[in-house]
């Protein structure tokens, strides 16, 4: 009967070590849902016209990325990027190729996204 533990009451105590859960998560760029709108928006139309297939985004510490794909297994096609470091100096936003080109850069998304669009067809 000695080998029985009394029950503790009170507040657990507190561990030496932090719990991965009690150390704050580094914040993330994101877009936001006008960003998202925007981008969609083209990226349906491209898919209309058969020209991308699929399309993955990242959401990292320093800058948002909406990659662009022709096939799934491919390389990214082009990447939309925004790092809002670039903010007050380029622009937060820009379309990058496939080879790391940058095809524009700017503080407006949608001028920026532009350069994607297909020039419209004269049907005659």
């Amino acid at each position: 009967m000695g080998d029985i533990e009394p029950i503790r009451r009170g507040p657990a105590p507190l561990s030496p070590h932090p719990t991965p859960a009690a150390t704050p998560a580094p914040a993330l760029v994101r877009f936001d849902r006008r960003e998202l709108d925007r981008i969609l928006d083209l990226y349906g139309r491209m898919v209309a016209a058969g020209e991308w297939r699929d399309y993955a985004i990242d959401f990292l510490k320093d800058k948002a990325v909406f990659s662009i794909f022709r096939r799934s297994f491919d390389v990214a096609l082009y990447r939309i990027e925004k790092d809002p470091k670039l903010a007050r100096r380029q622009g937060a936003y820009s379309v990058v190729s496939q080879t790391g080109l940058i095809l524009k850069r700017g503080h407006d998304l949608p001028r920026v996204i532009a350069v994607l669009e297909k020039p419209l067809k004269a049907i005659g």
